[in-house]
């Protein structure tokens, strides 16, 4: 039985000392000590230039583009063919031949060919790579993609990856379309989730053979959401593995961030730079002494969110999910791990702070997230620290539950004041009732319906403020304090947003506080219709069924919908459908 957490010793990022301070150039973003650089910047500083100018080649004017990424023309197709507005070429932005440069000649879409026309020419060895080409500029534009035309593609690249015959810039221009199928948006569908998750499969393939069928030591293709990177090991000269993929300003991967260390005892992050993602794999000495194979293939596939890997378990709303995979293959079957740690630093969601998190792969068998051989460690500088005793594709998924502010100036203003408006309006009551109730009935005087609306909206009023002072100072109020997370417990959270328990009183509170506000807007407007009646009628008292109606109307109303509201809204698994934080309705008093 392989360990799980065996001892690994840290070292994060440093800050550079403070004689010397880090200044950011060419817009990039100075974070705890370290410039988060632009994709098309470099370096510690971000003076190195990572991009290919703007440029025409062939009559096609190309952008600005970062080294390694593709760009795609100005010029478009023109009104009246089936890619009408899509970009008529593309080009690769390569340091291959020496400085940034656009590879020649581009590739040219017929812009009439569509992704049906590519499916039924795929059995053409000599089209692939001019196929692979135009797949990718018909997916270059993901947010116009319907459920067809990605389940289109992805059969498409899945075709070209596993093909025997594929060249470099075949694989190079499918990993292209992947990264761009990763930013599509459709309706949930059977046949396209089937069609994506075999591509998964597919890249955890190519990772493996990239470098050995380049013939290369490593090979790697970036995208801006997708990397795939190959490496050719020994495991008996090296005691662990390292991938990395560092901190930009966008959130976008860029070759020049990506980094591969392939000999190193610990988990190790350069000094200047913060690690977005990472994962060590650790061979045991013990195999690695009796390890016949000299050399093995190593891969990993780092994509930018989880668009491929649909949980049922785990429903994500707004958190972006990264995924990282990693692969060995070798002559023996004692290439095996004997501990792999991970580490991703989660994309904090304004006014969120994280709450938990479990540490997953994804299981191909359930098609979903699973736990098994599986742990989470420590959650410090905004990095998540899990640990596996296996290789596949792992991610954290973590869930977040509101951040809220509580004016400490504003609660005290509060408080004093309304205790003001309590002290006023029991002054009130009883002066009402000494004077129009305690009385003789001749000194009462007529239209007592007038006066029971007036000591019904005081009291509903006084409630209302007791109620509210109460719900403020609620025990039971969300703690802003930091949330210690149980690295004993790796349990999959249902959800990305974290919902607070319901706990009785708050909800309680809250349908107190809506009912008797409610409660006094109705008897203020049942006291001025009594008003209007005696006005217009020129009379001294209401019909005796007044009272009785006006009873029933100023308490039943507030009370029916109060009740219809907390039944359409309220449920104990989600009780903020109700009630909510930092509203009138509860203004404090959540649990």
């Amino acid at each position: 039985m392989m360990s799980t957490t065996p001892p690994i010793t840290t070292t994060p990022a440093t800050t550079p000392p403070t004689s010397t301070p880090v200044v950011c150039l060419n817009g990039g973003v100075l974070v705890d000590g370290v410039c988060l650089c632009p994709d098309e910047w470099a370096g510690t500083s971000c003076t190195a230039e990572n991009f290919c100018e703007a440029e025409v080649l062939d009559k096609y004017r190309f952008p600005r583009t970062p080294v390694g990424w593709f760009a795609y023309s100005e010029n478009t197709c023109l009104t009246g063919t089936s890619n009408a507005g899509k970009p008529q070429a593309s080009t690769r932005c390569s340091t291959k031949t020496g400085p940034p440069s656009f590879s020649l000649p581009p590739q040219v879409l017929q812009c009439d060919q569509t992704l049906s026309d590519i499916q039924h020419n795929l059995t053409s060895v000599a089209d692939l790579e001019t196929l692979a080409a135009s797949t990718q500029i018909l997916t270059s534009r993901p947010e116009e993609l319907t459920v067809e035309n990605v389940t289109a593609a992805a059969q498409i690249v899945n075709t070209l990856l596993l093909s025997p015959n594929a060249t470099e810039s075949v694989r190079v221009a499918a990993v292209a379309t992947v990264s761009q199928l990763l930013n599509t948006s459709v309706p949930d569908n059977t046949e396209e989730n089937d069609a994506t998750l075999s591509l998964t499969l597919s890249l955890d393939q190519l990772s493996v053979n990239l470098s050995s069928s380049l013939n290369t030591s490593q090979s790697q293709v970036v995208q801006p959401n997708l990397v795939v990177l190959s490496a050719q090991i020994s495991p008996t000269n090296t005691g662990g593995v390292q991938f990395t993929s560092l901190t930009g300003k966008s959130g976008s991967f860029v070759a020049d961030r990506i980094q591969l260390t392939t000999n190193t005892s610990s988990v190790m992050v350069e000094n200047g730079f913060i690690a977005d993602a990472l994962i060590y794999v650790q061979f045991p000495p013990s195999v690695s002494a009796r390890q016949k194979s000299s050399e093995a293939s190593l891969g990993f596939v780092l994509y930018q969110n989880d668009r491929f890997f649909r949980s049922r378990i785990h429903r994500r709303r707004g958190a972006n999910i990264r995924v990282l995979s990693a692969s060995i293959r070798g002559q023996e079957s004692s290439v095996v791990p004997q501990h792999v740690q991970m580490l991703f630093r989660p994309t904090i969601m304004n006014g969120m702070s994280l709450f938990d998190f479990a540490c997953v792969f994804w299981n191909y068998s359930l098609q979903d997230w699973s736990t098994v051989g599986c742990s989470k460690g420590n959650a410090s500088d905004g990095a998540l620290t899990c640990f596996c005793n296996h290789t596949t594709n792992f991610a954290a998924l973590w869930s977040f539950r509101g951040k809220y502010e509580y004016s400490e100036a504003l609660s005290v203003i509060s408080i004093v004041g309304l205790s003001f408006s309590i002290l006023g309006l029991v002054v009130t009551i009883i002066q009402h009732i000494k004077v129009h109730f305690l009385r003789k009935a001749r000194e009462r005087g007529n239209n007592m319906n007038s006066k029971i609306s007036l000591l019904c909206i005081y009291v509903s009023l006084l409630a209302f403020i007791i109620t509210f002072l109460s719900g403020v100072e609620n025990s039971s109020r969300q703690d802003d304090a930091l949330v210690q997370i149980n690295s004993e417990t790796n349990i999959i959270p249902d959800s990305d947003e974290h919902v607070e328990p319901d706990r009785g009183s708050c909800s309680a509170v809250a349908a107190l506080l809506h009912f008797f506000l409610l409660a006094t807007f109705m008897w203020n407007s049942v006291y001025g219709t009594q008003l209007v009646l005696l006005v217009r009628t020129m009379q001294h008292s209401l019909p005796p069924h007044w009272t009785p109606v006006s009873i029933a109307v100023g308490w039943g109303v507030p009370a029916v919908v109060m009740a219809i509201t907390v039944g359409a809204t309220y449920s104990v698994e989600d009780p903020l459908g109700y009630r909510q934080e930092e509203l009138w309705l509860l203004a404090g008093s959540s649990g």
